[in-house]
């Protein structure tokens, strides 16, 4: 990134002050997804500012989703369809056990 002559940097600057993601951070992140990239072949300077200027709005995307994620207390699980019918079956059981268990009244 040594032609950049600043320009990504003099930009994230500018950002609000409290952003969690370090610019040095988002800078390394997006130079080693386009490192990653086996057939690119750039074809000016405009191009690649263009595709790293992609790069980077995705990975402020993706950390913005976790953070607000995180938020909410929640997680990004992967549970299989089989999982969730076998736990709806046994929650589904539970609660009809438990409602039978009581009598007309009692609860």
């Amino acid at each position: 990134m040594k032609n950049c002559d600043g320009k990504p940097l003099g930009i994230l600057r500018r950002e609000r002050p409290g952003q969690t993601l370090q610019t040095t951070d988002l800078i390394h992140e997006a130079y080693i997804r386009l490192v990653d990239q086996k057939n690119a072949r750039w074809q000016n300077r405009a191009q690649f500012f263009g595709i790293a200027a992609e790069m980077m709005r995705r990975i402020l995307v993706d950390h913005a989703r976790a953070r607000h994620r995180s938020k909410r207390g929640g997680a990004d699980i992967r549970v299989s369809p089989g999982t969730v019918k076998r736990s709806w079956r046994f929650a589904k059981a539970w609660l009809l056990r438990e409602i039978g268990e009581a009598g007309p009244g009692e609860r």
